[in-house]
């Protein structure tokens, strides 16, 4: 089991990067170059809401440590409008500009076709749930391990 589970984190983390490349790929091929395959996960994370800065890495739709240069990037090429909230100043929200509307459809579009292909090398609907339950299930338990250390 110690095995099986170690090869697992590791192909967790191989996954993302591959998937980032994949990302970039498709941004080569759709010859869009002002912005990053990292960005590209962040916009269609916020999707067609609007989140706070904080919101960003809380909700887990960014997992790096210079979040601010990222969106600073994304509303200086037009994809992001950010704005001061109106309740805290120390805050503020963040949605996608008509830019980043247009992006975000094409990504979603490009994620469609993937999740159909996915049935031509054999991963049905099912597989997908599973797998999803086991990572949601991964991340409570070592959730739980960060707490209780915390705790110590």
């Amino acid at each position: 089991m110690k095995e099986s589970y170690f090869k697992s984190v590791v192909m967790i983390e191989r996954l993302h990067r591959l998937f980032l490349d994949v990302v970039r790929t498709e941004l080569d091929r759709l010859d869009i170059r002002d912005i990053n395959n990292v960005q590209c996960l962040v916009l269609y994370n916020i999707g067609k809401g609007q989140v706070t800065v904080g919101e960003l890495t809380n909700r887990g739709y960014y997992l790096g440590s210079n979040v601010s240069y990222n969106l600073r990037k994304m509303v200086q090429n037009g994809y992001l409008v950010q704005e001061p909230s109106a309740h805290d100043r120390r805050s503020s929200h963040v949605r996608l500009s008509p830019k980043g509307v247009e992006l975000h459809s094409k990504l979603d579009s490009i994620f469609k076709m993937h999740a159909d292909s996915l049935k031509t090398v054999g991963i049905q609907d099912d597989h997908v749930g599973l797998l999803d339950e086991t990572l949601h299930r991964l991340e409570t338990f070592w959730t739980s391990l960060m707490k209780s250390e915390a705790r110590r």
